[in-house]
């Protein structure tokens, strides 16, 4: 490593407690997940470095990482750790890396069920930059805190690699690890939309490595009509559901993590329940009713409104043709469409029912948006969803 790398960078990170006003968002998040690959087919992370592409949403005059342990029973050891402006293949471009300190030092040990906020890191960044963090574990862990849907490339390579341009020796791996949100500090304060949903927000299908998921695409037209200052933290968890527990915490469980503590947070869509209906179907449960799901959006509802933030409900998407549908799944996903639309509860409402659904049986999802499975849209099935918000909403 060249001697310099950990000394100009440090010289470049602002003394906590400066009188610098301070307004923090969310410009990058993926929700926080306990591991469930068997431990036997996990790769070895003792004296590892991993690293990841994270593309954020808004851009700020300095950033900061938040790692997390939150899923582990046991303290996490971090080494060094840097970030970059990414090029290809994670590559590091030239002149830009700079090394993360966690309350003035390298390093740093994370306690069980806890995050980690970095020290803000002089580096300006634009919207919709795409950063390379590269993470040493000098004595590994059993149980990392992951997101298991990543749609994107991630490296893992021995020793401390952190600040190599290229890393030697590396190996991808596919769920994302440790890392949980980027966020940005700018002069005023931004507007910060979380979408909080299940795999159809979390991505799952959508082209590695593409940055096409429906808020990917959401911040790519916030940012095109000139709304430079509004970013979006992705909260999607594949198969989560609203009531019950499958990936993750259920959606009422998790709405203060992953909303209400989000630094900035002043909007969020949620985009749940098609697992909760599908799951009763394909189980041989009961079927839920739809005033157990409309209840659900009420809580929520409650609980933003009582911090002030704002709620845009999205209406459960066609699935017809995937394997846990039923018609009275059919008929539920139906009856809470309509309260969706026609309640008036929430602050906003989008669409994205009408906007996928085939003209000719609008149980279905138009073949055009759907990637094989009747259940996810394919990059198509995405655009459209991130085109059938009015902006408006998020004024």
């Amino acid at each position: 490593m060249r001697p310099t790398a950990f000394l100009i960078p440090l010289l470049l990170v602002a003394a906590p407690g400066s009188a610098q006003a301070q307004h923090w968002s969310r410009s990058w998040m993926a929700a926080p997940l306990v591991w469930h690959e068997p431990v036997e087919k996990r790769p070895v992370l003792t004296d590892r470095t991993i690293r990841q592409v994270v593309r954020i949403s808004n851009g700020g005059d300095r950033l900061r990482l938040q790692l997390s342990n939150q899923m582990s029973e046991e303290a996490l050891l971090i080494g060094a750790v840097h970030v970059a402006l990414a090029g290809e293949d994670g590559r590091i471009l030239p002149g830009t890396d700079r090394v993360v300190s966690f309350n003035r030092a390298q390093g740093a040990t994370i306690p069980p069920r806890a995050p980690l906020i970095s020290d803000p890191i002089d580096m300006a960044v634009k919207p919709l930059t795409r950063l390379t963090v590269s993470i040493h574990l000098p004595t590994g862990t059993a149980s990392p805190t992951v997101h298991a849907y990543a749609a994107a490339t991630n490296w893992i390579a021995p020793g401390d690699q952190t600040g190599a341009d290229a890393m030697t020796g590396a190996t991808t791996i596919g769920p994302r690890l440790i890392l949980s949100a980027v966020e940005v500090e700018t002069r005023k304060a931004a507007t910060t939309i979380v979408t909080l949903g299940d795999s159809i927000t979390d991505g799952v299908r959508a082209t590695d490595d593409s940055n096409r998921r429906w808020p990917d695409l959401l911040a790519e037209r916030l940012q095109k009509a000139g709304r430079r200052d509004v970013g979006i933290a992705n909260a999607g968890i594949s198969a989560n559901r609203l009531l019950s527990e499958a990936e993750g915490y259920n959606a009422l469980a998790r709405f203060d993590s992953d909303v209400l503590a989000v630094p900035g947070v002043t909007h969020v869509v949620i985009l749940e329940g098609v697992n909760d209906i599908g799951s009763a179907a394909r189980d041989g449960r009961a079927m839920l009713s739809p005033d157990a799901l409309i209840g659900a959006y009420r809580q929520m509802i409650a609980r933003a409104h009582g911090r002030g933030i704002k709620v845009i409900l999205a209406t459960i998407l066609p699935y017809k043709g995937a394997g846990y549908w039923s018609e009275q799944g059919e008929a539920t996903r139906l009856a809470v469409n309509q309260w969706i639309r026609d309640s008036g509860e929430a602050d906003g409402v989008v669409d994205f029912a009408k906007a996928i659904a085939d003209p000719a049986d609008p149980a279905r999802m138009a073949k055009a948006y759907d990637v094989g499975d009747a259940l996810h849209p394919n990059d198509t099935g995405f655009a459209t969803m991130a085109a059938a918000f009015d902006l408006r909403l998020f004024r």
